[in-house]
């Protein structure tokens, strides 16, 4: 028995080690299984976030919008106000940015540069051509006329203007130079004038330049040329050479933050209250017999805004969709926070409850143009500033003539503060 037990010992010391290494092996085997595949797992993680990271790159440019490079705000500054545009609100922004900060402005004589013939120096408030004379702003009414201007403005103005849907042009006009037009005295309604224009038009009459294609003669260009493609195309290049940036009143917001990134202002630069603009009592809604006749009558105007509607929202793809939205709400914050800290009752109001007869809007035609109250808690610094948003560009044309020009204008401008 001693040599029977002795013999069974090898046996299961051998069956013991040949365990230990089928153990170890499998042990092996395991780790560098688990080794391998966390090595994929990280390549594969690797390449999804690159992978990723190239999505976000390509999809920036479009969806977010390029930051805003290091630049320096841009002072010499030429603004076509185009009529019953929304071109007085920005006229406002224009004389508040350049009064904040000292700047000179080109003013006509009266308060306009002798529309309806075309710009010429001799329109600017004594300007002499012997003498240096830098201008920052130009931007009341004008025919454009691009070498009188050139004249006068430093090389490396940025130059804007905005547009306005044709059809609502047609209609606003129609209210508000009713008396100055000699084919809108002929007839007592728009539809009236749009079934038969040329039975009341003619291109020899005064003031007609408001019945037809009224932003192509701003422009400075033929209201009543043939519509021909070699035409519009030469007339909407030129344009588009003088002109950096070309606005949509009906996109407003987003045309200021488009202005403001082109210009190198910030938010609070833009922020305004809407001017110059009339009770909805007087705004007539168009059949769409007569919105077809409208684009017909005025195919100039109407081409003017399609080309550059397709620029605008160009530009607003180049800022970022995403970006823009976020930019617009803050513009819209800003503003009701003006609102609610500068007016009484936060609204406009129709001139005759408007109680400071001092900013009391120019009433014109058939149009009732609305106005606003001041905050009577207001304390000096903001009035002043609450003011000025508020102010109707007559009067604050006035204001400026009394601080550039004070020994001719005694007498004239309103309290500031």
């Amino acid at each position: 028995m001693f040599r029977r037990r002795r013999r069974k010992k090898p046996r299961l010391l051998q069956w013991c080690t040949l365990s230990v290494l089928w153990m170890t092996v499998v042990i092996l085997m395991a780790i560098g299984l688990a080794i391998q595949t966390l090595g994929i797992t990280d390549k594969k993680r690797v390449m999804s976030s690159q992978l990723d990271q190239s999505r976000v790159l390509s999809l920036t440019p479009r969806d977010e919008g390029v930051p805003r490079k290091p630049c320096q705000p841009k002072t010499h500054v030429m603004f076509l106000k185009t009529h019953k545009t929304a071109s007085s609100t920005i006229l406002n922004i224009l004389y508040r940015f350049g009064e904040a900060r000292n700047l000179t402005f080109a003013l006509p004589n009266s308060y306009q540069f002798g529309y309806p013939l075309l710009f010429s120096t001799r329109k600017i408030k004594y300007y002499s051509p012997m003498k240096t004379q830098e201008y920052h702003i130009i931007c009341n009414h004008m025919r454009f006329f691009r070498p009188q201007v050139e004249k006068v403005m430093a090389r490396g103005t940025f130059y804007f203007s905005i547009l306005r849907n044709p059809v609502t042009l047609a209609e606003s006009s129609f209210s508000y130079y009713k008396g100055s037009s000699v084919a809108f005295k002929r007839v007592e309604s728009l539809e009236q004038f749009l079934s038969e224009p040329w039975k009341y038009y003619s291109a020899r009459d005064r003031g007609n330049q408001y019945a037809r294609n009224l932003m192509w003669f701003d422009f400075g260009f033929d209201h009543n040329a043939n519509d021909t493609r070699d035409y519009l195309d030469l007339v909407l290049k030129e344009i588009g050479n003088t002109f950096h940036l070309i606005l949509l009143s009906e996109y407003f917001d987003e045309s200021m933050v488009l202005l403001k990134e082109a210009l190198c202002w910030e938010l609070d630069d833009v922020v305004s209250f809407k001017l110059n603009f009339r009770s909805n009592v007087t705004v007539r809604k168009l059949s769409a017999e007569t919105v077809g006749r409208a684009k017909a009558w005025n195919a100039l105007d109407w081409e003017l805004y399609l080309h550059f509607n397709r620029t605008f929202w160009q530009k607003v793809e180049e800022y970022g969709r995403l970006r823009m939205r976020n930019d617009v709400l803050a513009l819209q914050q800003k503003r009701q926070r003006l609102v609610d800290l500068c007016l009484q009752g936060s609204r406009p109001v129709e001139a005759s409850q408007i109680q400071d007869k001092n900013i009391k809007p120019f009433q014109y035609g058939r149009a009732q143009i609305m106005g606003y109250n001041l905050n009577p808690n207001l304390d000096n610094s903001s009035r002043a500033k609450c003011l000025r948003m508020i102010m109707p560009e007559l009067q604050y044309k006035d204001l400026l003539d009394a601080k550039l020009f004070p020994l001719t204008s005694m007498g004239k401008g309103l309290q500031t503060s």
